[in-house]
C-alpha cells in the first residue's frame, strides 16, 4: 500500500489568477503527475480555501482564496484526501471554508481538520483502498482564532506549544479504527530548516497515542525523517517568495509504504505557479539536505534512480 504525501499546497492568489488563463494541467508537469499516479493513495495539504465568497478575517497579513476551479488540480494529481487543520482555512471566514468542503465534496475528495463545528473538524477520516483503511486525523497548533467551536465552523486546533497533546486528540487517534492512522499536524513556525522544541516534544505522544506515521506541515521547507515521522514535507506548490538560504523553492514529494517500512523522495522545482521535478544542482541540494537532515534522527538514506530511498520505522 503506497502512499503519497505532498506539503503545502496554495491554488490561491497568482496560482488561483492564472486558472484564469491557463488550464488546470498547466500546473503540474506532466511527469510528476504520472509519479504520483504510482501511490494508492495520495494525500496533500490544501493552504487555501477554494471560493468565490467570503470576506478577509481581520488581522492576517496574507489572505488565500484559489477559484472553484483550482479543485480540478487535484483532481488531475489524483488527490484523495486534503488536510484543512492549517492557517489559512479561514482566511475568508465560514462562508469560504463552507464552499471548500461543498467543492471537495463534489469532486470526491475527502477532507479532514475542519468542518461546521468542533465535532465534525476533530472527526478522523477513512480511506478505503482495496481493502487496506487508512485513518487521516488533522489537526494545527495555530492560529486559535481559526479554532471550530460548537457552536463554530473552523479548524481542529490544538495549543501544542503551551499546553501539549491535548486528550481529545488522543482520543481522537484512538478511535480511529483503520489498518494505519496517518496523523497530519501543521505545527510550527514558518522557515526552520529542523523542527522546534515543542513539535520534537509532542510528537513521542502522538505516537504512543496510535499514530502510525506523522506527516507535519508549516515550516515551508522539509525537514528530516525520524523513525514514524516526517516532521515536515515542505511545499509542494505556490507563488511565495523564495528565502535564498533555506531554498523552499525545492521540495519533496514523499511515497510511504504503509505495509512495509520503505519511504522514497523524489526531488521537486517550485517555480511560479508550477511544480516540475528537479534537476541537476537543484536535485543534487535537495538529496544532501534531507539526507543530512534525516542523519541527525538517525536515519540513513541513500540514491536509487535519483530517488532519496530509506526507511521510515
Amino acid at each position: 500500500m503506497r502512499l503519497a504525501l505532498a506539503g503545502d499546497t496554495m491554488l490561491g492568489r497568482k496560482v488561483g489568477e492564472r486558472l484564469e488563463f491557463d488550464p488546470p494541467q498547466s500546473l503540474l508537469a506532466p511527469e510528476l503527475v504520472e509519479i504520483v499516479r504510482e501511490a494508492d493513495l495520495c494525500v496533500v495539504n490544501l493552504e487555501c480555501c477554494i471560493s468565490e465568497r467570503g470576506k478577509r478575517f481581520p488581522g492576517r497579513v496574507f489572505h488565500f482564496r484559489a477559484p472553484p476551479i483550482a479543485v480540478e488540480v487535484l483532481t488531475h494529481l489524483g488527490v484523495d484526501c486534503v488536510t484543512l487543520a492549517n492557517n489559512h482555512a479561514l482566511d475568508f471566514g465560514p462562508d469560504g471554508l463552507a464552499d471548500t468542503l461543498r467543492h471537495l465534496h463534489a469532486a470526491g475528495i475527502s477532507c479532514a481538520g475542519a468542518g461546521a463545528d468542533v465535532q465534525e473538524a476533530r472527526a478522523p477520516v477513512v480511506l478505503d483502498k482495496d481493502g487496506f483503511r487508512l485513518g487521516v486525523v488533522a489537526v494545527t497548533d495555530h492560529p486559535h482564532e481559526y479554532a471550530a467551536a460548537v457552536d463554530r465552523p473552523g479548524v481542529a486546533f490544538a495549543d501544542l506549544a503551551r499546553e501539549g497533546v491535548p486528550d481529545w486528540l488522543v482520543e481522537t487517534i484512538g478511535r480511529s479504527a483503520a489498518d494505519a492512522v496517518l496523523l497530519a499536524p501543521h505545527w510550527g513556525p514558518n522557515m526552520q530548516a529542523e523542527p522546534v522544541e515543542h513539535v520534537r516534544a509532542a510528537a513521542p505522544a502522538l505516537l504512543e497515542a496510535g499514530a502510525t506515521l506523522i506527516a507535519g506541515h508549516s515550516a515551508h521547507v522539509f525537514q528530516g525523517v525520524a523513525p514514524r515521522v516526517l516532521y515536515d514535507l515542505g511545499d509542494f506548490l505556490d507563488d511565495y517568495a523564495v528565502e535564498p538560504k533555506l531554498r523552499n523553492d525545492l521540495g519533496l514529494l514523499f511515497f510511504v509504504e504503509l505495509d512495509g517500512d520503505r519511504l522514497e523522495a523524489i526531488p521537486l522545482k517550485l517555480e511560479y505557479t508550477h511544480t516540475r521535478l528537479a534537476e541537476g544542482d537543484d536535485a543534487e541540494w535537495i538529496r544532501r539536505r534531507f539526507i543530512a537532515a534525516s542523519a541527525a534522527f538517525g536515519i540513513e538514506a541513500t540514491l536509487e534512480d535519483g530517488r532519496i530511498v530509506t526507511t521510515w520505522r
